[in-house]
């Protein structure tokens, strides 16, 4: 099998032309192809696929072999490759995703592509669409019809009064009260912000987070610190993969919940252990942009 090497600010996964290649068994290949002893050594793997309803699409697993639904990150990568490669020569494309179609504006120099402006869509705040669950109806846990989709509350919704937004509300993780805001950005994200992040003891809280029972579908964790309003600081818990050094979507889903929560502008610099991201939350839109680099390490070939 024929793979490029590829990362976004150090959250690096295989990539496969599946317009050429063939992979069999993508969940076994993730897992074997992302040990980093044993295999290549990655975060996950992503497929790139033609698509009938966009340009590509991105096919993306995590390191355990799970299916993902959308990878910032990994998007960005996408998008150079099919350009550097020549499967297009468009700067503007779209890539289908399980978390919908992107749109993403390639930023070429010295005819490569060095930076990636993604689409990334309107946030969804819908406590059953992250989803989350209601521990119990509270005063919090109140009908927002402006986050159902349509503006409508049905019969069931009304009965059951479950949280329609989840910003700063409790949680218990291990004996420890944190306050989590939750955003989907296609995939799900919970969102805690903290005065300090050096001393976090991610690789035994990250877990925690990510199978915890009101995430019925798991759960990406980013640990954010407020530097000031145009700066925040992240460390993220991949669900599937662990600590990585960036993720795309969960620093759109920080930004997003740190305007919910009144701590920052809807411009803001993330601050990852693998470098920067630029999101922006329009307001007139609703739609969030996150701009960054994508780089190629090298190409190979591996039995599979």
């Amino acid at each position: 099998m024929k793979f490029t090497k590829m990362q976004g600010l150090g959250n690096d996964y295989v990539y496969v032309n599946c317009l050429e290649e063939k992979v069999d068994h993508p969940p076994e290949t993730a897992r074997f192809v992302s040990d980093r002893h044993f295999g290549i050594g990655s975060d996950g793997l992503i497929l790139i696929r033609p698509s009938e309803a966009a340009d590509f699409e991105m096919e993306m697993y995590n390191a355990d072999g799970s299916r993902g639904e959308m990878c910032g990150n990994g998007i960005r990568c996408v998008a150079k490759y099919v350009y550097d490669y020549g499967l297009t020569h468009k700067t503007g494309i779209s890539v289908e995703t399980l978390g919908g179609i992107k749109n993403l504006n390639l930023i070429v120099e010295n005819g490569k592509v060095r930076l990636v402006r993604v689409d990334m869509g309107k946030p969804d705040l819908r406590a059953e669409a992250i989803p989350i669950l209601c521990e119990a109806v509270t005063e919090e846990c109140i009908v927002d019809e402006d986050s159902v989709l349509g503006g409508e509350v049905t019969k069931d919704h009304e009965e059951v009064k479950d949280c329609r937004k989840v910003i700063d509300e409790p949680i218990a993780v291990d004996g420890m009260e944190y306050r989590m805001t939750g955003v989907s950005m296609g995939n799900p994200h919970a969102v805690v912000f903290m005065e300090d992040l050096k001393d976090l003891d991610i690789e035994k809280v990250g877990p925690k987070f990510e199978n915890h029972e009101r995430f019925p579908k798991r759960m990406n964790t980013e640990f954010v610190r407020v530097i000031d309003r145009e700066t925040i600081e992240m460390r993220v818990w991949e669900r599937g993969s662990g600590e990585t050094l960036a993720c795309g979507t969960g620093a759109c889903a920080a930004a997003v919940a740190a305007v919910l929560n009144g701590l920052a502008d809807r411009r803001v610099t993330v601050k990852l252990p693998g470098g920067d991201l630029l999101v922006e939350w329009e307001e007139e839109s609703g739609k969030v942009y996150m701009t960054g680099p994508a780089v190629t390490v090298y190409e190979g070939e591996i039995y599979v």
